[in-house]
């Protein structure tokens, strides 16, 4: 979780460490906690969510990703009222018993206090539950310090990363069509057009670049808007992917995610892809399903924001997002010199989009006669 690893000897500590692995404070949610090792030296290897009540069959990829993971004990984390929570804790236990996989310790929250479902000693386990501070015990105050954060709810990770509104939405609308008219211009003036591919992809490559190498500094205006037109083009948001490492995901996480907020909505598809794919490198499921979300909302058939909702419906671990990935060598090899059809879904969005990119007049009112 942090440079210094956190030690897990509670359910004080369990329940204090969720948030941080979550993002956010759950609610209504039951959550599996995955590591692989002996006892206090296992390692995490997996945190999944479900929202309660979990549909039919809900667990069914459970088994198959904690065998991939190669985990050998499990924490089971549910919170919310016992009518709720206890119907599915007891089916995902069953099926952890049934897999051979230990439970370590499973445990319903509600309203600061606690109860185990392994636990039968009335001493330490009594029916009223116990007591226990969500933020305020060790194991939240040394994720912190670590630099994690967990917010109020999932409802404020989507709020993170929501689209800005009021004047910074004004701004950046008017980058955007001024981004716009530049490449219009641009192509228009070209004198040979075949060669116009290949200037606008070098172009969009190297903002790519810079942007990553500003290490987290926010992007004017204009640089945002413009880097948001060159995602467009499949093989610039390809480089951008193929980028990522574990020494560089935050700065992804801080870039697609500022994109993500600012870009016009037709724009947002390929930086809340790229956020969620980075999100899910980390480990953050949570934040690359609320990307992908953005993503699908702005255009349903984006197709990586599709690919990548099927990996975190599967239940897929990020290490195939560690192995797969080709190299831009690779991608180049692959693709071919830059043609016109590259540029394709980036005109199509100029051509659909210009009217809502258009400066609005202000309402005229009309003096009296």
């Amino acid at each position: 979780m942090t440079a210094s690893p956190i030690l897990l000897t509670s359910p004080d500590d369990i329940l204090g460490a969720v948030p941080y692995l979550l993002g956010f404070h759950p609610s209504d949610s039951l959550v599996i906690v995955g590591f692989r090792g002996a006892g206090a030296r296992g390692r995490l290897r997996v945190t999944t969510r479900w929202d309660l009540p979990v549909p039919p069959d809900a667990f069914g990829r459970l088994v198959p990703l904690l065998r991939r993971e190669k985990v050998t004990h499990t924490i089971v984390a549910a919170f919310g009222p016992g009518a709720l929570v206890t119907p599915a804790v007891r089916e995902a236990m069953g099926l952890l018993a049934a897999a051979g996989i230990e439970i370590t310790e499973a445990l319903r929250a509600e309203d600061g206090r606690y109860w185990s479902y392994v636990c039968e000693r009335a001493e330490c386990c009594p029916p009223t539950g116990r007591p226990y501070d969500p933020v305020a015990g060790q194991v939240a105050a040394q994720a912190t310090f670590g630099g994690l954060v967990a917010l109020p709810g999932r409802e404020s990770l989507e709020r993170s990363i929501a689209a800005t509104g009021g004047p910074a939405r004004v701004k950046m609308r008017e980058a955007t069509r001024l981004a716009a008219d530049d490449v219009r211009a641009r192509l228009l003036a070209a004198p040979v057009l075949d060669d116009f591919p290949r200037e606008f992809v070098s172009d969009g490559l190297a903002r790519v670049h810079r942007a990553l190498e500003a290490r987290r500094a926010r992007l004017p205006d204009h640089e945002a808007a413009s880097l948001g037109l060159a995602l467009t083009v499949l093989r610039v948001r390809d480089e951008a992917w193929t980028l990522m490492d574990d020494a560089t995901q935050d700065d992804h996480i801080s870039l697609w995610g500022d994109l993500t907020r600012r870009l016009e909505p037709p724009f947002v598809p390929p930086a809340a892809s790229l956020l969620a794919a980075a999100a899910w490198r980390r480990g953050d499921c949570a934040l690359a399903g609320i990307a992908v979300e953005r993503a699908l909302s702005a255009d349903p058939s984006y197709s990586m924001a599709l690919l990548l909702a099927q990996g975190l419906s599967r239940l897929l671990g990020p290490e195939i997002l560690r192995t797969r990935l080709p190299t831009p060598a690779q991608l180049d090899e692959s693709m071919g010199p830059p043609r016109m059809e590259w540029l394709h879904p980036l005109l199509f969005l100029l051509d659909t989009s210009a009217s809502a990119l258009r400066p609005r007049e202000p309402a005229r009112t009309d003096a009296p006669q």
